[in-house]
C-alpha cells in the first residue's frame, strides 16, 4: 500500500486571510508615504527659498544693499513705466547670468527686447507643489515667491514697512527689529500675475496665512498648513496657518520695535 505524501500549499481561508492583511497594512502605508512625500517636497520648496536668500545677501555684499523690491511701478493702464523686479535683478547671484544678459533693463519688463529673456522658467523660483506648476504667465516665466513690502494686519502700510519697497534698495542695517526677526521673501504661488519680471510680486500681508483672496499678493502656498518664508539672515521658516497675527504682522516688518520671542 502507497503511503499518501501531504500536500503542501495554502487553505483558500488562509490565503483570504494573507490579502486582508497585506489590505490593512498598504492602507496604513500609504498616508505615510503621503505625508513623506509632502515633506520631502516642502523641504525642496525650502531649499528653494533658502537660495533666493543667499543670493539676496550675496547681492547685498556687491552693492551694499539688497534690490529693491521693484523698479518704476506702474499704475495699471501706464505702459511707459519698467515695473522690474527683485528677482530679475538677482539672476546673476543664482546662476543665471546667461538669462539676466538677455534681458534689456532700460526697458519695462513686457518689452519686446525682454519677451525671450523673460520667457524663461527658472527652477529656482517655483515651489514643487505649486498647482500652476511651470506654466508662463502672459508668456513670461512664473514665480512662487515674493518680496517683503509691509503689513497692513496692524496698521495702513503707509510709509511701507517691509524690506522691499519700490525704488529704494535698502540696507541691513535698515532692519532694526534685527535680519532674523524679519521677513525679507516669501511664498504665494497663487498670485495671478506672478512673474520673475515683473514687479507686482511684492507682498502687502494683509490676512493670515493661506487666507487671502485672490486678487491679493499675500503669503500663500499649496503646503499643508502653511507656507515657506526666508529671514533677512538666509534662514527659512516654515510659518503655520496659526500663528498669531501680531507675530506674523511683526515679521513683514523691518523696524516696528515690536517684541518677537518666538514663532
Amino acid at each position: 500500500m502507497l503511503s499518501m505524501r501531504k500536500r503542501k500549499g495554502f487553505t483558500l481561508v488562509e490565503l483570504l486571510v494573507v490579502i486582508f492583511i497585506v489590505g490593512v497594512l498598504i492602507a496604513l502605508l500609504v498616508p505615510a508615504v503621503n505625508m513623506a512625500r509632502r515633506v520631502a517636497l516642502r523641504i525642496q520648496c525650502g531649499n528653494n527659498i533658502r537660495q533666493i536668500g543667499l543670493a539676496l545677501n550675496s547681492y547685498h555684499l556687491t552693492h551694499r544693499h539688497f534690490p529693491a523690491g521693484a523698479i518704476e511701478w506702474r499704475p495699471f493702464g501706464n505702459t511707459t513705466q519698467r515695473q522690474l523686479a527683485w528677482s530679475a535683478y538677482l539672476l546673476p547671484y543664482l546662476e543665471q547670468g546667461n538669462t539676466y544678459d538677455q534681458l534689456d533693463l532700460t526697458t519695462p519688463f513686457d518689452s519686446p527686447q525682454n519677451a525671450k529673456g523673460a520667457a524663461v522658467v527658472i527652477p529656482v523660483y517655483l515651489c514643487p507643489v505649486a498647482l500652476g506648476g511651470q506654466k508662463l504667465v502672459q508668456g513670461r516665466g512664473p514665480i512662487h515667491y515674493g518680496g517683503m513690502y509691509g503689513e497692513r494686519i496692524t496698521s495702513p502700510n503707509n510709509p511701507p514697512k517691509g524690506l522691499m519697497i519700490y525704488d529704494k534698495p535698502l540696507k541691513a542695517s535698515d532692519a532694526s527689529d534685527g535680519l532674523s526677526m524679519t521677513i525679507i521673501v516669501a511664498e504665494d504661488s497663487h498670485f495671478q500675475d506672478g512673474q520673475w519680471i515683473n514687479g507686482r510680486n511684492l507682498f502687502d500681508q494683509a490676512f493670515p496665512i493661506n487666507q487671502a483672496p485672490a486678487f491679493e499678493n499675500d503669503i500663500r502656498s499649496d503646503h499643508y498648513g502653511g507656507a515657506n518664508v526666508v529671514l533677512a539672515d538666509s534662514t527659512v521658516r516654515f510659518l503655520s496657518e496659526g500663528i498669531d497675527l501680531n507675530v506674523l504682522a511683526a515679521l513683514c516688518t523691518r523696524a516696528g520695535n515690536e517684541a518677537v520671542t518666538s514663532f
